[in-house]
């Protein structure tokens, strides 16, 4: 049999890998904490819930317009509208199978073969191959934690050419739970429109954000350049409908046009009745979101205060998502020379699943997720903490 070249350089999700690791082990009888999952711990609202049981008894069962139920749309550009003061119809959204297919048809909607793509990284997983796949050349901008892991517009000009064509930017982010102010945004959109790039903004986290930082997004952009600018977002982390897989992007017309054109030949419209839910969702309070902020916030802190007390370890304050990514470098040995190598490490010595920096694109550190109840992160904290500093003590034997 022979596979198609086009896949040969890509990789397996290295999130959905370490997960299923973990499901293994523990399948197997070995006590195992995940830290591995971008996944919220909470449920969907039950108005959410209750919803998709009305779609179904109401023999909602048949295929809808494949880029969504008009009504849904109209929803999905109120909740822009309502957020970010977005004049935006219905013509400017399209809904898809979660964020996920969102950013895939984005990229094969907008990239032609040998387009660059500006990826700041750390970066999600996902970013750099879904750009291969449409023909893109993935060029990735290192930030340093000790700047937040944030791009400006200084880091981003060195790597402008003249093939370059689009930014990704990601806010807050997977993996850091870093974000941008309104203002350090702005001064990169403001940037990237005068080079001429298109800017791909994925906002998946945006109500996962952490007082006193407040929400940030480009929409603010549409009215000045609506042929530069593409907004993903979805109900995937700040719902916590991650099985529902219901995304949306707010782009342009025509863009959109294009997107339900490709979403036409691949999957057609999303789950009717995951639909039905989401139209529930959008046009419902979400004051629950403030519990579960406050919940993530005490969460991150806790953390924040157990890694301080590891030595040689260093991790900046996120702003948002649920995401810690400590710098862990110092602590590489001969035996265990780099992230990859470190998760293998405390997956066996402490028994807990984290994914290594490495698939976001800097090996220097580890993805802690912290979406997990707080007794059972601070059991796997302590005990990778442990590992830890087993693994330093050899590191000065062994010089």
């Amino acid at each position: 049999m022979r596979i198609s070249s086009r896949l040969s350089a890509i990789q397996p999700s290295a999130t959905l890998t370490l997960n299923a690791k973990a499901a293994e082990l523990k399948a197997q009888g070995r006590d195992v904490i995940s830290l591995a999952a971008g996944e919220p711990d909470f449920s969907p609202p039950e108005v959410v819930i209750q919803a998709a049981r009305s779609a179904l008894d109401q023999g909602c069962h048949r295929y809808t317009p494949v880029g969504g139920l008009p009504e849904l749309l109209e929803a999905v550009a109120g909740y822009f509208a309502s957020t970010y003061g977005v004049k935006a119809g219905k013509d400017m959204a399209v809904v898809t199978n979660g964020g996920k297919q969102g950013l895939y048809n984005l990229f094969q909607a907008l990239l032609n073969e040998g387009d660059e793509v500006l990826i700041p990284a750390p970066y999600w997983v996902s970013y750099p191959d879904m750009v291969s796949l449409s023909g893109g050349v993935p060029l990735y901008v290192p930030t340093q934690p000790e700047e937040n892991f944030l791009a400006t517009p200084d880091s981003l000009e060195r790597f402008v050419g003249p093939k370059t064509r689009l930014l990704v930017l990601n806010t807050p982010s997977n993996p850091t739970g870093c974000h941008y102010t309104q203002q350090q945004l702005d001064a990169i959109v403001s940037w990237a429109l005068d080079r001429g790039l298109f800017v791909v903004s994925d906002e998946i986290y945006d109500q996962l954000v952490f007082p006193p930082a407040g929400t940030a997004s480009v929409c603010g952009w549409f009215e000045t350049a609506p042929e530069q600018i593409a907004v993903v977002n979805g109900l995937s982390k700040s719902l916590a409908m991650t099985g529902w897989r219901v995304g949306y992007v707010l782009g342009h017309p025509e863009l959109i046009k294009s997107m339900i054109k490709l979403q036409g030949q691949t999957t057609s419209n999303i789950c009717t009745i995951a639909q039905k839910a989401a139209l529930a969702a959008l046009t419902s309070s979400w004051d629950f979101l403030q519990e579960k902020r406050q919940v993530l916030l005490r969460r991150r802190d806790s953390a924040l205060e157990i890694m301080a007390g590891w030595p040689g370890v260093h991790c900046p304050k996120p702003d948002g998502a649920f995401y810690l990514f400590p710098r862990l470098d110092e602590l590489y040995t001969a035996e265990v020379p780099d992230s990859n190598s470190l998760c293998g490490h405390l997956l066996e010595e402490a028994g807990v699943a984290l994914v290594p920096g490495s698939a976001f694109g800097d090996d220097r550190c580890l993805r802690f997720s912290y979406a997990v109840e707080d007794e059972t992160l601070h059991r796997a904290l302590e005990r990778v903490g442990q590992a830890l500093s087993k693994l330093r003590a050899g590191r000065g034997t062994h010089g």
